[in-house]
């Protein structure tokens, strides 16, 4: 289904009792990856062993990091080697985000962002006491979306207040927040350092990436969808049915296609995104709970990690 545009949702109840228009009606917690059924199908191609259950994935340089719960740690594996390093981290890491040839790693529960090298396994460490739950690149400064204090940080400002933000994105040198309390999509003025119009993303928004068109593609999990939007104007473009519990999600520049995974059926789908709608393009059985997905633009090999200790898959479409 195409989506020529949206209307921005705004503004307050006639009434003296505050709203929050942009609140899913009878939703009071964000969506969650859905509980995975017992692996019927061997999962395609190779099966990595990985110690603890991931949290995150993600590809830079030849090295793929993968974020565990237990002990807190990311994992370095330089393949074909399945040997991999391993770099302690002070509590789970909820994203891993590449930052030009390094790894970095956003620890909200530890109020730390984890920058590390890929090449020696050494790390710094940078404090944020807000619960750093994302962080990405613009012009130089470091956007970090801090949801125990409500707010994105830019420098030394403090942009809000949004309610959960826990995705803050960069598409075409704009700012767009992901709520997931709130299942919406934030524009965020960094020059003002304001916060702009919102837009209801489905009904349980889970993960976001960007893509070379300068959209913001969105897993709606609870409403089974993958959305687009464009991020100036911030207008949903696209919004289209993927059942099977959508969240993890990942996108290849190289070939235009979106890997999403499917908790509910443990498998991963790929769709081609360059036209007025995606088209599916491969569809893979996964290991359990596919919560993670990443891609190697160079190679085209997808990477599924399991939250639920099942290892990392490496998939060759």
């Amino acid at each position: 289904m195409l989506l020529t545009g949206a209307v921005v949702v705004g503004g307050c109840a006639k009434s003296e009792e505050p709203s929050d228009p942009l609140q899913v009606a009878a939703t009071l917690e964000s969506a969650t990856p859905a509980p995975s059924p017992d692996q019927a199908t061997t999962p395609a191609g190779t099966v990595l062993p990985l110690s603890g259950k991931a949290t995150a994935v993600v590809f830079v340089g030849g090295t793929l990091a993968v974020a565990v719960e237990a002990p807190p740690s990311v994992q370095l594996f330089t393949l074909p080697d399945a040997a991999p390093r391993t770099v302690a981290l002070p509590a789970p890491a909820a994203r891993l985000v590449v930052a030009g040839d390094r790894v970095e790693a956003a620890v909200p529960t530890g109020d730390v962002v984890v920058s590390i090298s890929p090449a020696d396994a050494t790390s710094t460490s940078t404090p944020y006491d807000g619960g750093p739950a994302d962080v990405a690149a613009l012009g130089g400064q470091t956007l970090v979306a801090e949801r125990d204090a409500h707010s994105v940080r830019l420098g030394d400002r403090e942009i809000g207040p949004v309610t959960s933000p826990d995705q803050v994105l960069v598409a075409d040198g704009h700012v767009v927040v992901l709520d997931r309390l709130r299942s919406a999509v934030f524009d965020l003025d960094a020059t003002a350092g304001t916060l702009g119009a919102g837009l209801r993303a489905g009904d349980g928004a889970t993960n976001a990436v960007t893509d070379r068109f300068g959209r913001v593609l969105v897993t709606d999990t609870r409403g089974g969808e993958l959305l687009a939007f464009t991020a100036n104007p911030l207008i949903m473009r696209q919004r289209y049915p993927v059942p099977g519990g959508p969240y993890g999600l990942a996108y290849d520049p190289r070939t235009d296609l979106a890997w999403v995974t499917l908790t509910e059926k443990n498998e991963v789908v790929a769709y081609h995104v360059a036209g007025g709608e995606p088209v599916e393009k491969f569809r893979f059985p996964t290991v359990r709970q596919p919560d993670s997905v990443a891609v190697d633009p160079g190679s085209g090999r997808v990477f599924v990690a399991s939250a639920d200790g099942q290892g990392i898959q490496v998939i060759s479409p």
